[in-house]
């Protein structure tokens, strides 16, 4: 079984994701922040990341850098609703090397196709 970590600030997104990942064979572990996850990853055999790209301690982009940091070979899908991004956290991510990008809102079929692909 792989494991998934979802990382958002919104608790409800992490708890909707998290139940409905869980019923598609993946074991899911969550963090609410950049900090919480770059532990988890650090202590933990961490599969695949999905994380949120707007988050106020830590974006997406830095958390992206310092997982790629730590292990180049963990595969990161981004999630983001933004339909313009000021500070181009995308354009800088796909610079340093991503390549998945999910926009909110999406459908389940759509994440799990990425997700599949990803691993």
């Amino acid at each position: 079984m792989k494991t998934l970590l979802i990382v958002d600030d919104e608790v409800d997104t992490l708890k909707y994701l998290s139940i409905l990942l869980k019923k598609h064979s993946l074991e899911v572990i969550t963090a609410d922040n950049g900090f919480d996850a770059l532990q988890k990853v650090r202590e933990e055999t961490i599969d695949i990341i999905l994380s949120d790209i707007a988050m106020p301690d830590m974006d997406g982009y830095e958390l992206y850098k310092q997982i790629r940091d730590f292990d180049e070979n963990i595969p990161v899908i981004m999630m983001t609703g933004f339909g313009y991004d000021p500070n181009h956290t995308l354009v800088k991510a796909k610079q340093d090397g991503l390549h998945d990008i999910i926009f909110k809102p999406f459908e389940v079929d759509d994440l799990l196709n990425l997700i599949n692909k990803v691993i």
